[in-house]
């Protein structure tokens, strides 16, 4: 683990993945998953260079056939420590043979973790480093504590959005694809009640979100504000009973179910020339 510190928080990073696996406020409170296997051993993936699951988890490019799990493979990979300081580090994957054999394109993929006051800033860079257009998407995936660790029950936990969010959901079917119906949508004004009942069916998907933050708290004591200022979609998964809730911006979604065009026609793709370079931010805030 690589650890980076403030004072105010502190960060744990797995350079396997470049996976945030513990932040902690000045207390040592965790506001990170317990990760049990029982549910999920997930801390907080990053999502490349797709998001969701393909339809038979297989795609087409430029008329040839690769395999990809779902959310690609980058969380499975080890990443490299560029650099490091009390409050910062970067981790860098570029792609090598295995990766080839799945995904035929040249990439750099940093990840920089930053610390600043009560802020977490996760900043990922996607560059196509080939000499050929690359096609990806990428997102967070990070699961956070709930019941949150100052108190409060965990019936009494929301999460606010920032602006009005009108229709509906994107809906997943059993599989892990999108149906072509919605779901209505379960907010309270701007305020999601979380309820394991929520997530029977699977994850909520605003797509898009009109919203580029979120606040996450139980009503009184602290709260974790989540911003997410370059990714059209949001995620908000748990699996009922456990202690954790996810929430993920996104640039990318799974296929459309019986979706069977090539990959650069796949919801939320991202065309990367050669020598192209796009960021996507996360930042997690502790809140008074």
């Amino acid at each position: 683990m690589i650890e980076i510190a403030n004072g105010r928080l502190t960060a744990c990073i797995n350079p396997l993945g470049a996976e945030l696996s513990s932040l902690t406020d000045a207390d040592g409170h965790q506001l990170m998953t317990d990760a049990n296997p029982i549910y999920w051993s997930g801390r907080a993936p990053l999502l490349f260079p797709i998001v969701g699951r393909l339809m038979d988890d297989r795609y087409r490019v430029n008329g040839r056939e690769f395999a990809l799990p779902q959310h690609g493979f980058a969380r499975r990979q080890p990443f490299v420590l560029v650099e490091q300081s009390d409050s910062s580090a970067r981790f860098r994957l570029t792609d090598s043979e295995a990766t080839r054999a799945v995904y035929p394109f040249a990439f750099t993929l940093d990840a920089v973790f930053t610390l600043d006051d009560a802020t977490l800033s996760i900043d990922i860079t996607v560059t196509n480093s080939g000499d050929v257009p690359m096609p990806a998407s990428f997102g967070f995936h990070p699961a956070f504590a709930w019941p949150l660790p100052w108190g409060g029950a965990k019936e009494d936990h929301r999460i606010t959005f920032a602006a009005d969010e009108p229709g509906e959901l994107s809906a997943i079917v059993k599989g892990g694809w999108i149906a072509p119906e919605g779901w209505p949508s379960p907010l309270d004004g701007r305020v999601l009640h979380l309820d394991d009942a929520l997530f029977e069916r699977d994850a909520l998907i605003w797509n898009p979100v009109v919203s580029q933050s979120v606040r996450y708290d139980a009503g009184q004591g602290p709260a974790l504000e989540v911003g997410f200022p370059d990714t059209p979609a949001l995620g908000i998964w748990t699996k009922p009973g456990a202690h954790f809730v996810c929430i993920e911006p996104w640039h990318g979604i799974a296929d459309p179910i019986g979706f069977d065009g090539e990959i650069w026609d796949k919801p939320g793709m991202l065309r990367f020339e050669p020598g192209q370079s796009r960021s996507f931010t996360m930042r997690v805030t502790l809140r008074p």
